[in-house]
């Protein structure tokens, strides 16, 4: 089994508050606040499919869909 490899990255971004907890806990960097506070996958390129975000997310605001 290889290393996982990302699908898509599902924000709802109405149940993001903005707190940045996910951005903080991303290895990668692959996240950022926009302009209105609410998280972007910045760089969805990078991201190795740790599942950190969705994890510390308090609002369940992230989910992360991997390929099969």
């Amino acid at each position: 089994m290889g290393k996982p490899k990302l699908k898509q990255h599902h924000i709802n971004r109405d149940w993001c508050k903005g707190c940045g907890i996910c951005v903080e806990f991303c290895p990668k960097k692959v996240l950022e606040l926009d302009d209105t506070d609410k998280v972007i996958a910045a760089r969805s390129q990078d991201c190795i499919c740790c599942k950190l975000c969705e994890l510390r997310c308090p609002d369940l605001a992230i989910g992360i869909e991997i390929e099969k």
